[in-house]
């Protein structure tokens, strides 16, 4: 009898259109897909809030730059602000990681998607008629946006801080251009995305600690828009082979270790990092697996519990109950649509809710933060073993920053436990996105016993990260 394996949501094949925010560094813009704005495909869904001390300082005059065909309206002047304190940073840190000083772009080039083509300008030798992307060219060294379409949609649905984060990520590519980051590997397109992002997190760590002159973000609200459109623009399609930029896993990875471990981290992304990185983690389909997706039904969630309790056994095995939460529990607050009882050791589950969350949708948005499936579903369920494991251990189970936290790493642990071969259900390609989706969405994954947890999705992000990569052990020595 077959394994069975979690499935993932619709594939981006099936949208018929590139990536925007490509983040590419390119020869030729003509490597970006340029898309009709007639077709408007860029409608946002994410989980970023407006609200918040996050985007622009008020009172502070903006920079003095000019963009090439620029119109000096409210979208010019918000990245030309982000270009100036990207700079103004660099110029200060550059030499203290690489060789040589730093060198700022050469040429910025703004342009609007929406403009006649007889309007259009030129960027890299192509025509920017209808290219709604933002990207650096590596022919000349220049940096140039779309103030038409591309960033005042980011502005409306991430912030501000989202349109900073692009073009941090392209002033990356800068960076890596004349640090000689790829040591002339110029065909390893996925290690140039993770540096960039890398490069990218350094820069917003630095704004988050107050430095930046133009800029201010939070690590709620600012940060979890930030990190809302890097899961945004993600490759939807592992097997396909333009897939360049990492899944939303990955690329919410590299941002954070940018953030938390500075320019070295990111001067140390080569390719067996990140296949060591990588480990047992599925990056590719198997056949049949493309639009597959495993029913969230009891027998499917009884074979999972069977395997939680190989992957991390405990000596007191929690009892199942599928056919709701468990309800009068003492001291502990029910929560929905899985529920742990420490008082009874019970996890109970309203497996019809349960199944609504994992449900994937039709059609995705092609520039969406939410990544439906089976999985988005099932760590919430791995997360309520966990509060048992922690149990086990004699852990306190309440506590957003301390059992939350420590129950999204475990999950990351047991997540990591699910894509060995021998695991029976199997982790698919795909489906750490579904869980990264729902740990910024509403954190469910990453709350203590009671429902409680952190604000920040930086945090929950960063906690399930954890265990992903580095196991059971790293769980309880960050949240002991």
């Amino acid at each position: 009898m077959a394994r069975k394996r979690f499935g993932v949501a619709l594939a981006a094949a099936a949208l018929g259109f590139g990536l925007l925010v490509s983040g590419c560094t390119t020869s030729s813009a003509t490597s970006d897909k340029a898309v009709p704005v007639l077709d408007n495909p860029w409608e946002i869904a994410g989980a970023a809030s407006t609200t918040g001390p996050s985007g622009s300082r008020p009172g502070v005059p903006d920079t003095d730059k000019k963009a090439v065909d620029g119109d000096n309206g409210k979208i010019d002047k918000l990245a030309l602000n982000a270009i100036a304190d990207i700079e103004t940073y660099w110029q200060g840190e550059y030499s203290k990681t690489f060789r040589g000083t730093f060198k700022p772009a050469s040429k910025l080039i703004s342009w609007s998607a929406k403009s006649p083509e007889s309007e259009a300008g030129t960027f890299c030798k192509s025509s920017t008629y209808q290219m709604v992307n933002a990207a650096y060219c590596s022919l000349d060294n220049t940096i140039g946006w779309d103030r038409g379409v591309l960033l005042p949609l980011l502005v409306d649905k991430y912030g501000e801080m989202s349109v900073v984060m692009v073009l941090a990520h392209e002033y990356g590519h800068a960076i890596q251009t004349q640090a000689d980051l790829l040591h002339g590997l110029l065909m390893d397109p996925l290690v140039k995305e993770q540096q960039a992002d890398c490069l990218a997190g350094v820069f917003l760590h630095h704004v988050a600690e107050g430095n930046s002159k133009h800029f201010t973000l939070n690590t709620t609200d600012g940060l979890n828009g930030v990190l809302g459109a890097t899961i945004a623009v993600r490759d939807r399609d592992p097997n396909d082979p333009n897939a360049i930029h990492g899944s939303a896993f990955e690329r919410v990875t590299a941002v954070q270790m940018g953030y938390t471990e500075g320019a070295k981290a990111c001067k140390s992304i080569n390719k067996s990092e990140i296949a060591k990185r990588r480990g047992s983690l599925p990056t590719t389909f198997e056949e049949g697996e493309q639009s597959a997706q495993l029913p969230i039904d009891q027998a499917n969630l009884t074979t999972l519990a069977q395997q939680l309790s190989k992957s991390m056994p405990v000596k007191n095995a929690p009892k199942f109950d599928y056919t709701g939460t468990t309800k009068r529990c003492a001291s502990t607050t029910t929560t929905e649509p899985v529920s742990y009882c420490p008082a009874s050791n019970t996890i109970g589950t309203d497996v019809p809710a349960l199944a609504k969350r994992g449900a994937a949708t039709s059609k995705e948005a092609p520039l969406s933060a939410v990544v439906s499936g089976d999985y988005n579903a099932a760590v919430v369920f791995v997360s309520r073993y966990a509060l048992a494991v922690q149990a086990d251990r004699k852990l306190s189970l309440t506590g957003a920053e301390s059992a939350g936290l420590r129950t999204a790493c475990l999950s990351g642990a047991l997540t990591t436990k699910l894509s060995e071969p021998s695991s029976d259900p199997r982790l698919s390609a795909g489906d750490l996105d579904e869980a990264v989706s729902g740990l910024l969405a509403d954190g469910l994954a990453a709350t203590d016993v009671n429902g409680k947890v952190v604000g920040s999705g930086y945090q929950r992000l960063e906690a399930f990260r954890s265990g992903v990569l580095d196991g059971e052990a790293a769980c309880l020595r960050q949240f002991p």
